[in-house]
């Protein structure tokens, strides 16, 4: 038998590396600071490859791995893996999940100390010769308000050390429950504008998603009181950077703090270099001792077991399952991820009490890898790639999103039936799947039976049951030159409340559903993407 060889493209912990080695069982090769090309070159020769942040593990990379099987991230984001790719090719993407949360709530806090007191520029200026206390006034912690933009593991940690500080901490956090707020001792805010409005420092530690991306941009930076202090150590890409930098330079932001930025390293000609105003670390956040030691030891820990076992563990792309078991509950993991992924995007943002429902044959099996998998199709809206199903329950209870499992031997008309609801602000609002022979299906919505395919676009319209609402709903997506692939109906009386549920070849402009929802018999129209 072949032994698997193992690369290690960027840097890992020495503990990291002695675990890969410890018995001889892995060939482990050490080359960093790797081109995409020079990657491609000798990755065919390799069964996994280890990174951090530095290195990009392209679909060009995944082509050429013919023998790849698993790519460890030592570290949690994966924003430089197309993930994917791998899970097209069969790769198993694995990262370090909660191993640098101290590490990273310890550094921003660093940093908001610096932007208060100003400590690199009196460290610079002492340096350079010079002796200027009046130019270095800084402004106290105590009894400022911070406002902190998502509210994970790393944003509850910051919280509490602020608190220790005599902060008074606001939070915006669409996913945050009232009783996990308040468990925190932090003030939730509805609007991110009443966060930015009220805020002395903001500090943000959300992931980097299509919604999130430039969430400061230069309208919301000028929301923010005059003078106001930032930091982000979460991702680049949050903050417009061009926009921050007019606002350093014209006061509105008194000083900010970047651990991370929308291009890494940080070009030479980049005009966050020219603010005095402004502290640059280059992605220090998880760069101490003890968070390299644990990301290391456990990506390579992750690594041996999958290669070696067979088992997989802090999986981006794959349950947490030894073969035999996948081969059963397989097909119920990834349609319980996308009835959840509908779910999320049809309920209200702050949902506080999710419960999955198991009916009929699927009770035979242990369903905790299901469980794991619809958490993390209904929280990836919330904590966006980072989510797999191994974090996915440490998350929803940071969020304070309470998760119940009940059971029912008979599935009505249905060999198995899985059925999802929500609760947030006193609204219920459900979805059930069951399989037709090996074929998926939405088999309910809030309690309305339909028929409707788990994947693509899908647009859920409510409507007052009229003749002829259909007709004009169709035409006015075929004006659009948006295709209907299948249509499902369901009306709870005669003349009552309708749901329409279509399947569509193209997802509806903006502007498209305007027109829709501007008609006075519809209720509601939301556009689903699974």
């Amino acid at each position: 038998m072949t032994t698997p060889k193992i690369l290690i493209a960027d840097p890992i912990s020495q503990s990291g590396v002695d675990e890969l080695t410890r018995d001889g069982t892995l060939e482990v090769s050490t080359q960093t600071g790797l081109s995409e090309s020079a990657l491609v070159e000798i990755i065919a020769d390799f069964s996994a490859v280890v990174v951090r942040s530095q290195t990009k593990i392209t679909a060009a990379v995944f082509n050429a791995g013919s023998k790849l099987r698993v790519v460890g991230r030592a570290g949690v984001g994966i924003d430089n893996v197309d993930v994917t790719e791998a899970t097209r090719r069969g790769v198993i993407v694995m990262n370090a999940p909660g191993g640098n949360t101290i590490s990273t709530a310890e550094h921003a806090f660093s940093l908001l100390l610096c932007v208060a007191r100003k400590i690199p520029q009196a460290d610079a200026m002492l340096r350079g010769g010079k002796w200027d206390r009046k130019n270095l006034e800084g402004v106290e912690l105590f009894n400022k308000t911070l406002g902190i933009v998502g509210m994970g593991r790393i944003g509850s940690e910051l919280s509490r050390r602020a608190i220790a500080f005599g902060m008074r901490v606001v939070a915006f956090d669409p996913y945050l429950s009232a009783t996990r707020a308040r468990t925190l001792q932090v003030e939730l805010v509805e609007e991110l504008d009443d966060l930015l409005s009220a805020a002395d420092f903001i500090t943000i530690h959300t992931p980097l998603t299509p919604e999130t991306h430039h969430l400061l941009d230069r309208a919301r930076l000028e929301k923010t009181k005059r003078g106001v202090r930032l930091i982000n150590c979460a991702r680049g890409g949050l903050i417009d950077e061009l926009a921050l930098a007019e606002a350093l330079r014209s006061g509105q932001v008194a000083a900010a703090a970047l651990d991370v930025f929308e291009t890494e390293p940080l070009p030479l000609d980049s005009p966050l270099r020219e603010a005095p105003n402004l502290v640059l670390t280059p992605h220090l956040g998880a760069s101490t001792v003890e968070a390299q030691e644990s990301v290391g030891l456990e990506i390579a820990q992750s690594i041996r077991a999958a290669l070696l076992e067979g088992t997989i563990r802090n999986a981006i792309n794959m349950p947490n399952l030894d073969a035999k078991t996948l081969a059963v509950v397989g097909p119920h993991l990834r349609f319980g991820e996308k009835l959840a992924r509908f779910l999320a995007q049809l309920a209200p943002k702050r949902v506080e009490r999710l419960n999955i429902n198991y009916s009929g044959k699927v009770n035979e099996v242990d369903t905790t890898a299901i469980t794991r998998s619809v958490l993390k199709g209904f929280l990836e809206h919330a904590g966006g790639s980072e989510i797999n199903e191994v974090n996915a329950p440490a998350f929803a209870e940071s969020l304070g999103l309470k998760v119940t499992e009940t059971r029912l031997s008979a599935a009505g008309d249905y060999t198995d039936l899985l059925e999802l609801s929500a609760v947030a602000e006193g609204k219920t609002v459900s979805v059930a799947g069951a399989f037709f022979g090996a074929t998926p299906r939405i088999v309910n919505v809030n309690s309305r039976p339909v028929e409707a395919r788990p994947h693509g676009i899908v647009l859920v319209l409510e409507n007052s049951d009229r003749p002829g609402i259909v007709g004009r709903v169709g035409t006015l997506l075929g004006d659009h030159g948006v295709n209907i692939a299948t249509m499902s109906l369901s009306r709870n009386q005669a003349g009552g409340t309708a749901l329409t549920v279509l399947n569509l070849d193209t997802a509806p402009s903006d502007a498209l559903l305007a027109e829709i929802r501007a008609n006075e018999d519809i209720r509601s129209a939301q556009v689903i993407a699974l």
